[in-house]
């Protein structure tokens, strides 16, 4: 019988899921007061876009450093200290605004430029953050802590966006970035708690042979390229988080609460469907339930880009959330599966280049591509893509539809 809670019986885990909870609590708190505050200036999507390129940048130039550093230096230190950078980001900028009037509107630049170091900051913590989750747990619970794992994290983004647009609306944007300043404080000593992980000594090898290692790895082992592969390009032409400020202004004419709600909408979704993926996880048909989910992610970006009623927009974003918390549970049992031990910093590395291509790029690219077209053929556009790119990865995949991850051990 399947133990639903096997995950969150090991301390360790727990430590971990609450650390990112908080985290993402605090960075999405802090992202839609930013982005709404943004909108509302400068009226124009491509300034959202902007933020996703500022972030995207500095992280895809140095995730892959961050990776081999995560593979032979302390973890533990690697990504505290990256977590108590990004709470000095938080404070700085909150600390600028403070000395400004609130009558005097805030240039653009200061946001991307402290967006861009997150940037930063994110290239190192994120490949020694992600690839702590092996050691956490017993590799027989690998799928159910990737299911409660993915949980935490959704629930950060109900509640993260749900408090940037009350806290904006009712605070203001400094004193919502000083509450994002104290959640990253308790972030850096919940993950404080976690205790160090030795580092594994694979061969020794220069910085960028190691590098092209990692990347080879992922190259040549089908299930791992193309579980991102599929994930970055539906999302990075699917993905309509980004440009939410322009659909809650200008086509369902909501105020800041209204974004904050649409932009939980799809985390709530996810949250659902991981509570059933803890008691029937989607790991057994890994790569069949994978597609089936990224099919139904551009369904319902297709709904929502034609919606007018503020509800059905609702509803189409929470059905985005149940099928990308699928696609979500299946890659992540995969990422701490596949990859031998000695390389689990450089291919967590490469697989956040992949996310944060999705997410970062396809918020400049949804940004660019609402303001060259207009923000519902954008969506649209992007809808056909996705649906486009899971044909063509099922014809190209079918010899990954006879693996089933529960029968798999985690790679040494």
């Amino acid at each position: 019988m399947i133990d639903a809670y096997a995950a969150l019986k090991q301390a360790n885990f727990r430590y971990f899921v609450s650390a990112h909870f908080l985290f993402t609590v605090a960075l999405l708190t802090q992202e839609i007061a930013l982005s709404f505050y943004l909108y509302q200036l400068t009226h124009n999507p491509l300034s959202l876009g902007l933020i996703g390129l500022a972030e995207a940048v500095p992280f895809i130039v140095l995730a892959l450093f961050g990776g081999y550093l995560a593979d032979k230096i302390d973890r533990k230190k690697l990504y505290l200290s990256s977590f108590f950078a990004v709470a000095l980001i938080s404070l700085g900028l909150a600390m600028f605004l403070t000395k400004h009037s609130p009558n005097v509107n805030l240039d653009p630049w200061v946001i991307y430029s402290c967006v861009f170091a997150l940037g930063i900051a994110r290239g190192f913590y994120n490949p020694a953050w992600s690839s702590l989750k092996p050691y956490l747990v017993a590799s027989k619970d690998y799928s159910n802590s990737a299911s409660w794992s993915a949980q935490f994290w959704q629930l950060g983004r109900i509640l993260g966006p749900v408090l940037g647009g009350f806290l904006y609306a009712w605070i203001g944007l400094s004193a919502t970035l000083y509450f994002s300043f104290v959640l990253f404080l308790a972030t850096f000593g919940i993950a404080a708690l976690i205790p160090g992980i030795k580092t594994e000594k694979g061969e020794s090898l220069p910085i960028f042979q190691s590098i092209r290692e990692g990347i080879a790895f992922v190259r040549k082992t089908h299930i791992v390229f193309y579980s991102l592969l599929l994930d970055m390009l539906s999302v990075l032409f699917g993905g309509v988080i980004a440009i939410l400020p322009a659909f809650a202004e200008d086509i369902l004419h909501v105020d800041s609460k209204g974004l904050g709600m649409l932009r939980a909408a799809p985390a709530i979704g996810a949250v659902l469907t991981m509570l059933l993926t803890a008691y029937y996880p989607p790991t057994k048909k890994a790569w069949k339930n994978m597609l089936i989910a990224v099919l139904g992610f551009g369904i319902s970006t297709f709904i929502f880009a034609l919606s007018k009623d503020f509800y059905l927009s609702i509803f189409a974003l929470f059905l985005t959330g149940v099928f990308d918390s699928i696609s979500v549970v299946v890659r992540s049992t995969i990422m701490q599966i596949i990859p031998p031990a000695h390389m689990r910093g450089r291919i967590s590395s490469v697989n956040s280049i992949f996310v944060s291509t999705s997410n970062e790029l396809g918020a400049f690219e949804s940004g660019l591509a609402a303001s060259l077209m207009g923000t519902v053929p954008s969506v649209l556009l992007g809808a056909g893509i996705t649906l486009v790119v899971v044909l063509l990865t099922y014809v190209n995949t079918k010899d990954l539809f006879g693996i089933d991850l529960t029968k798999l051990k985690r790679a040494e």
